[in-house]
């Protein structure tokens, strides 16, 4: 890893901290509960502006409408066109995964 300074202190690495935030992901067919992971220096939203056209959640559960869990993965890579709305799930626990079944 390389470490770079700036005049002003600032230093620059190749390593990229992000924040991981919970979330509840609206789709158009499908509830989403996981983790995104956030620049430090970005806000959820900030994240869902980028130009990607996938979107990385990890630690996936996939739920029917009716709150049925489809599908659980280590990784999604969700495409930005499909969502609906995002919430950041401050109570995300393993008991609200458990709920989600």
């Amino acid at each position: 890893m390389t470490i770079e300074f700036d005049d002003n202190g600032k230093f620059f690495t190749d390593f990229i901290s992000k924040v991981p935030v919970h979330v509840i992901v609206q789709t158009i067919t499908h509830r989403i509960l996981g983790i995104v992971h956030v620049c430090q220096d970005r806000r959820l939203k900030d994240e869902l502006d980028l130009p990607e056209r996938f979107i990385a959640i990890t630690e996936a559960i996939i739920c029917s409408p009716d709150g049925q869990v489809l599908q659980r993965a280590d990784f999604l890579a969700l495409q930005r066109d499909e969502i609906i709305w995002v919430m950041p799930d401050n109570e995300f626990t393993d008991s609200s995964k458990e709920d989600a079944e």
